[in-house]
């Protein structure tokens, strides 16, 4: 199938790369030129693991390209792919880029007989696509669904992971408002053979906010407890939520022993959610159920603890501590995730303004995402040094915070730690493995 996908940010550029090399033939468009040139000669401007790889197969194989043509794109297109950002504006989600994308859609639309489907894959919420992108369409083109198609596409990808997310999904979500478009929905995907969900377009934006809010919900469930078990003390929360996890319902027992999902990553304490998705679309959702007359005790609360919960760690060390003014401080991890470069909401952009009002001396290192975090956090960025090395600066460290679960820092516990503090808010090592350090993470306190 032709196919224009309109945005090459995480979701756009993934999804249309990822289709290229299921065979299809793939526009991607975007309005910087300087992103489109580099596309064109296989270099991503975001990092995602294996998209560099994919990138210039497709490439090679000719069923990829990039332009900033929108209206030259849709012209020989059947589906165009709407995924341009929806970010967040005072918990609201601000609509102005799918607007203006729909719009512009809709004019060339005016001017042919063609029919163009025409999906949303950008995180709206529910209600949105039969409404707004269908007024809009409706009032640019002098048209009527019918002339043009109408769908729904939510993605499900994780940062770090979205190429595998992509190309072996555990489901795919089909929201139509027309049959024509189901049917080029499903030409579409029928080299993917996994469940496929087929529901009107609010339908599907609903199942994506659902999922991300019930995942969201359960990491702030976790936390709260978390938290009880270190005010309680006597307690680690990670050998309390090993016991939950093995009720059978979480865990399922099978002949062949234990099934431990996916899930229960989910249901391990830690400094909260952050990324591009949690926090928006929780916020988002919250805020449509608020604009109907509900009051969305549930959800409030799920932000009410993820907004606190980084404050944890700087709090507890203090606690144990005292004072952290001056104290050599190596934080490592600086996004939200590991394998990825994107620090949006990331609790390390937290953790180091609670450092810095702490007037810690820091030290922070981050196998990818340095120079964004640098942006992030602005001036603040002067006052703090950025290591291309984190091992080197553990003899210069006195508390070494571990933000991010990422592997390599596992290697601390054959690194000379010894007399040092170690925060793992991540609990990516085992305690009994460095005796020598004072071990502290969220949720443990045992004396």
């Amino acid at each position: 199938m032709r196919i224009t996908v309109v945005g090459s940010g995480y979701v756009g550029l993934v999804s249309g790369v990822c289709l290229a090399a299921k065979g299809h033939d793939v526009t991607c468009v975007d309005l910087r030129k300087d992103v489109v040139a580099q596309l064109n000669v296989g270099v991503p401007h975001i990092y995602e693991r294996g998209l560099p790889e994919l990138l210039k197969s497709v490439l090679t194989s000719a069923r990829f390209r990039a332009t900033t043509d929108l209206n030259a794109s849709i012209e020989t297109a059947e589906i165009a792919l709407i995924a341009v950002g929806t970010p967040s504006e005072n918990g609201a989600i601000d609509l102005s880029a799918v607007r203006q994308c729909v719009r512009q859609i809709g004019a060339y639309l005016a001017t042919t007989p063609r029919h163009l489907s025409v999906v949303v894959k950008s995180t709206v919420i529910p209600g949105t696509t039969d409404t707004l992108v269908r007024a809009e369409l409706d009032h640019s083109s002098g048209k009527t669904i019918g002339a043009f198609g109408l769908g729904m596409n939510p993605e499900f990808l994780r940062e770090g992971e979205a190429i595998e997310d992509f190309m072996e999904p555990d489901r795919i979500v089909l929201g139509h408002e027309d049959e024509r478009t189901l049917v080029r929905l499903e030409e579409l995907y029928a080299p993917w053979n996994c469940d496929k969900v087929r529901v009107n377009t609010r339908t599907a934006e609903m199942i994506k906010y659902a999922n991300n809010a019930v995942l969201a919900t359960q990491i702030s469930m976790v936390n709260e407890i978390a938290n009880l078990c270190a005010a309680v003390g006597g307690v680690d929360a990670l050998d309390v939520m090993r016991g939950v996890h093995l009720d059978k319902r979480w865990c399922p027992i099978t002949p062949l022993g234990r099934v431990a999902p996916q899930i229960l990553t989910y249901l391990i304490p830690g400094c909260g959610f952050g990324g591009s998705c949690f926090p928006k679309d929780v916020q988002a959702l919250r805020t449509q159920g608020e604009s109907l007359g509900l009051p969305m005790n549930i959800l409030n609360a799920v932000l009410d603890v993820n907004a606190a919960q980084t404050h944890q760690i700087v709090s507890t060390l203090e606690r144990k501590l005292g004072s952290l003014s001056g104290r050599r401080t190596l934080l490592l991890g600086l996004s939200f995730k590991p394998n990825t470069d994107d620090v949006r909401e990331s609790a390390s952009i937290k953790i180091v303004y609670d450092l810095l009002r702490a007037e810690a001396d820091i030290r922070c290192y981050d196998p990818l995402a340095t120079e964004k975090f640098k942006l992030a956090i602005g001036i603040a960025a002067d006052r703090i040094q950025f290591s291309s090395d984190w091992r080197r600066e553990i003899e210069w460290a006195e508390i070494i915070i571990i933000a991010t679960r990422t592997q390599e820092y596992g290697e601390l516990t054959s690194l000379r730690v010894a007399g040092k503090t170690v925060f793992d808010a991540r609990r990516l090592i085992n305690p009994a493995a460095v005796p020598s350090v004072d071990y502290l993470s969220i949720g443990r306190r045992l004396s």
